[in-house]
């Protein structure tokens, strides 16, 4: 049997390694991303072997009709939140970058809520804010029991709660973003700062920002997408219910309470050209500020 020179087995190689995970990402990704559009162009109820034609009139509906666009005015509360994550995680990762005592226990304390399942937060959350649970008992501990609301009843202040959930479990993510980016800056450039009498917030605004930059608009292009696509938080936490529904929560429900799986198909591609027109933007956003 003739030998394969190095050159053909390196492709050989090449090509094993990277077929399955690219027949694995057909499999699950683009091909339900097909599907979908196909039955948005329908009005299919998820179970019938027929699939009534209806061309782009689901899409009409969504984008005319209020009731379906209008949730999008809950994004506004996680979009809001997204930029105190952003804000904290990138303080805390500055902080503990330099010499901290006890760096590795706060590091674990603030990675932590983003190792618990959304499920779980969303329940540990639950008692936090109920009524006489851990929320109540802390305001009533330091003589402010009269601040005492329905946390998640209230309609003024419900999306603000669960909001702050959301800050709650992923900072730790953000916060690990920005602690690697800020550890890769070569310690010889903070030398050399301090050496021409540059303090903290010097080193901070002209030697972390700038060399991280990118890394803060791909957390912030993240944490737009994630306010536009929130799901397990408040459909854990209050069903989406009272003024708590989000885009998302209302395409489960179109489709599998309602049976309108074309409609909710139609919705969710929607939502993909939102993600995608907004992550192009900040991408050219970037590219502009360079």
């Amino acid at each position: 049997m003739k030998k394969l020179n190095a050159n053909t087995e390196k492709k050989i190689l090449i090509f094993t390694f990277t077929i399955v995970p690219i027949a694995l990402l057909i499999l699950f990704s683009y091909y339900p991303l097909v599907k979908m559009f196909e039955y948005s162009l329908t009005d299919w109820n998820g179970y019938s072997p027929n699939q009534k034609f209806v061309g782009l009139d689901n899409y009409k509906t969504v984008l005319t009709n209020p009731r379906y666009f209008s949730v999008f005015k809950t994004s506004l509360y996680y979009f809001i939140a997204t930029f105190f994550q952003l804000g904290i995680a990138l303080l805390f990762a500055t902080i503990l970058t330099f010499k901290v005592k006890f760096a590795n226990f706060w590091k674990g304390i603030l990675f932590f809520p983003y190792l618990l399942n959304g499920v779980a937060i969303g329940f540990i959350f639950l008692y936090f804010y109920k009524g006489g649970g851990t929320l109540d008992t802390l305001l009533t501990a330091i003589g402010l029991e009269d601040q005492i609301q329905l946390w998640l009843g209230n309609r003024s202040i419900n999306n603000i709660s669960l909001a702050f959930t959301s800050v709650w479990r992923y900072t730790g993510f953000n916060f690990l973003i920005f602690l690697g980016a800020i550890q890769s800056i070569n310690p010889e450039v903070y030398e050399a700062a301090e050496i021409d009498g540059a303090n903290n917030w010097h080193k901070f605004k002209y030697i972390i920002i700038p060399s991280i930059k990118n890394i803060v608009f791909l957390n912030i292009i993240l944490g737009v997408s994630g306010s536009l696509s929130v799901f397990d938080i408040p459909y854990i936490m209050t069903g989406g219910s009272n003024g708590t529904t989000t885009f998302v929560i209302q395409t489960i429900e179109t489709a599998f309470q309602y049976n309108r799986v074309g409609l909710a198909s139609a919705m969710a591609v929607i939502l993909l050209i939102i993600v995608l027109t907004v992550t192009a933007i900040q991408k050219w956003l970037i590219r502009e500020k360079e």
